[in-house]
């Protein structure tokens, strides 16, 4: 029996290219810590799973841009159609937790920005106590009087991790623009590093064996890739039709392959989530 993958959400936050001589963009990559059950030591999008909080009757009150029903009309193949509007909470919550930008904006409509060294302070405390479950995020949205604009995460792509892999996800994709007067800083525990870069370079450092990827993360950086602005991107996102990906993996010529659902075969990625034991 195979398991069943757990609702996840992950956010490709992006950015213009920093050389403005370049026209370009760039996205956030970071780097899992290699003791981590799942992808050990490879790059990926911040992110993680659905907690009941992100979904919990209420939620809603801190939400602006879509509501409960249209989340799950826009995802109508979620595990529970109530868990929808989750994916676009978790989303924004993983990003702050684990790079410490929030997608949020003050009831006078304005973006959050964590410049002063007062803000920095205060919700650097918030994520340590998030990281360590001391407070739920909607306590810190409470006191702090902030609402989670959902309309700026686009949903982009659909990936559900391979059947015989113990460790699965049911995973999200949304492209946003990265919020401006805030700084990525890495959690250092599940993350032991980041780096922005354009999507064709973090293409060619892959190829090159410079930095480890999974498929889902090679495949929607070959999309964002033809893009050359973030408004570029986020139109292609709003008019998309996002189909699940749930690939295979099968051996050939005594390696294991990844094939795609249209049957691709990606020889030369072999697949390197977290494999069992074989003890």
């Amino acid at each position: 029996m195979y398991a069943t993958p757990t609702d996840a959400a992950t956010v490709m936050l992006l950015r213009p290219c920093r050389n403005a001589a370049v026209k370009d963009i760039e996205v956030l990559m970071v780097l899992r810590n290699r003791r981590s059950r799942f992808v050990p030591g490879y790059h990926v999008y911040p992110g993680g799973i659905l907690d009941p909080e992100d979904f919990e009757p209420g939620i809603e009150r801190f939400c602006r841009g879509i509501e409960r029903k249209e989340a799950s009309e826009i995802l109508p193949d979620m595990s529970r159609p109530e868990k929808a509007l989750g994916a676009w909470v978790a989303g924004i919550r993983e990003t702050f937790e684990e790079v410490g930008m929030l997608i949020a904006l003050r009831k006078d409509g304005s973006p959050v920005t964590i410049q002063a060294e007062e803000e920095r302070k205060r919700f650097c405390d918030y994520r340590r106590a998030l990281n360590k479950s001391e407070i739920k995020f909607h306590q810190m949205l409470e006191k702090e009087d902030l609402i989670l604009p959902l309309d700026r995460l686009y949903y982009f792509s659909h990936w559900i991790t391979p059947e015989p892999l113990p460790l699965r996800y049911d995973v999200r994709f949304f492209v946003a623009e990265a919020p401006s007067g805030q700084a990525a800083i890495h959690d250092g525990m599940e993350l032991m590093e980041h780096i922005w870069l354009t999507p064709s370079r973090a293409l060619e450092e892959y190829e090159k064996g410079k930095i480890g990827m999974v498929l889902p993360q090679i495949m929607t950086l070959e999309e964002i890739s033809r893009f050359r602005t973030v408004e570029e991107a986020i139109a292609s996102a709003k008019a998309r039709r996002v189909p699940a990906n749930l690939t295979k993996i099968k051996r050939i010529n005594d390696e294991d392959v990844e094939v795609m659902p249209d049957g691709t075969v990606f020889e030369r990625r072999p697949p390197v989530y977290s494999w069992p034991s074989k003890e």
